[in-house]
């Protein structure tokens, strides 16, 4: 099958109020306010919203007509944010405040870039990276993007090419025409980091592929020793996302497919990953949760954020990955502890995991560790990558398998994480529908 992955059907049901489709029958109850009636504070609401950008806000560098409405609707007469609200994107291919700066222009509202999480963001608590010597793939200021997140000693497959001018032979007119060994040498390189999908597809494929196949000795003939090969972190495994076209455009996780596969062919072996990060990967999740709780805090709420809402256009990640850390969060609450930070769903060769005793001891990460929310609910809206009007088999459970699974290779195939729990015309609709659930009158 072609296509963004269809909706898988459930248990669906009306709401009255705004005609939304519900499954699974999950709703949120109110909590008692300050005068105990079960209706909530208007000044201290107790969730959160994390809004998807692409196919949910805007497509491309177009606002999708409701999401000014929308966006209108959780701000006061000062145009302050009347509810915690962060927007999370897989997009990598810029700063944060950039991001921040475009948001704010397109949907004509205060912005800060305290309230964007971009798919690389979390890479600011891998530190044993930071100081090691990392070769970077995707697009934008990549080497700005990278000081930002803490790394120290970066080289761009531009580089790379210009150190090794033999190794990139695809494209005929780019092949030196003076054949001649490298001038400098690059130190070994010791990790790669995918930030997004490139321009040059082939010049980044063949130049990964070498890296990886010679121990970070890209100018060396090939090692049968480099497996393991050096550490691969990737962000970004969106297989398509939703711009101005009428149909999906490919995104970084087709990239990944492509380098997967290339190495898999190559080698007989499975490239691993030490990391991926961005949706739906829960650490990203976990990152904001702790923007929502830090902007409760700076309003000296006293109220906890029991509840997220992550609104999303894409079932493999923002559907995916909100149900994921829903579970980590249902999980923790039966445990009475906090579990630890995973990186890749379990199910995954070679998953790995931040651990609060391993990696989180920076102020701000001990505090990125105390989950507070109870849980996570996703809102699918129908302005993007998925269309949840398709005309579906009554046994689509039993038919859809993993030859249709859109997302990445390493994240098990579960039908009940891609089960919205709220389906939405748009993101208007998505901010009325969860202020009825929360029984929020915005003042």
């Amino acid at each position: 099958m072609r296509g963004p992955l269809p909706l898988l059907r459930g248990s669906l049901r009306r709401t009255a109020a705004t005609g939304s489709v519900r499954l699974r029958g999950l709703c949120c109850s109110a909590v008692s306010g300050e005068d105990g009636t079960g209706t909530k504070s208007n000044m201290q609401p107790s969730f959160g919203f994390l809004f998807d950008i692409d196919g949910v806000l805007v497509r491309g560098k177009t606002p999708i007509p409701a999401a000014r409405k929308a966006i209108q609707k959780l701000l006061n007469s000062q145009r302050q944010f009347l509810v915690p609200t962060v927007f999370v994107t897989n997009a990598g291919n810029c700063l944060r405040q950039k991001k921040a700066d475009q948001l704010s222009y397109l949907l004509g509202v205060p912005i800060s870039q305290d309230q964007v999480i971009m798919s690389h963001s979390p890479l600011r608590m891998f530190r044993r990276y930071h100081d090691k010597c990392v070769l970077v793939s995707g697009q934008g200021p990549l080497l700005d993007i990278g000081k930002h997140l803490g790394f120290r000693q970066l080289f761009t497959i531009d580089r790379l090419r210009e150190v090794y001018p033999l190794l990139d032979m695809v494209d005929h007119g780019r092949r030196p025409k003076a054949l001649h060994s490298p001038e400098v040498e690059l130190p070994k390189i010791e990790a790669i980091v995918l930030f997004g999908e490139p321009v040059r597809w082939e010049t980044n494929l063949q130049l990964i592929i070498d890296v990886l196949l010679t121990n970070g000795h890209p100018g060396n003939p090939y090692s049968q020793s480099s497996y393991p090969h050096i550490p691969v972190l990737a962000c970004n495994m969106d297989l398509m996302w939703m711009a101005e076209a009428h149909s999906p455009r490919f995104g970084h996780g087709t990239f990944m497919v492509c380098l997967e596969n290339i190495y898999k062919k190559v080698t007989g072996k499975d490239l691993r990953y030490e990391a991926l990060i961005g949706k739906p990967s829960e650490v990203t999740y976990h990152y904001a949760e702790y923007l929502i709780r830090t902007q409760a805090a700076a309003k000296q709420w006293k109220k906890p954020i029991w509840t997220l809402y992550a609104i999303g256009d894409n079932l493999m990640t923002d559907i995916y990955g909100a149900n994921l850390y829903n579970r980590y969060l249902e999980e923790n609450s039966r445990r009475g502890s906090k579990a630890r930070i995973h990186v890749k769903a379990a199910g995954g060769a070679g998953s790995t995991a931040v651990s609060q005793e391993d990696e989180i001891d920076n102020p701000w990460e001990k505090e990125l560790a105390s989950a507070a929310a109870t849980s996570c609910r996703s809102v699918l809206v129908c302005t993007g990558v998925s269309n949840p009007h398709t005309k579906l088999p009554s046994d689509i459970r039993e038919t859809i398998t993993e030859t249709v699974f859109h997302g990445h290779r390493d994240f098990r195939f579960d039908p009940a994480l891609v089960e919205p729990d709220h389906i939405v015309s748009d993101v208007d609709a998505a901010v009325d529908l969860i202020f009825q659930l929360e029984n929020f009158i915005p003042s």
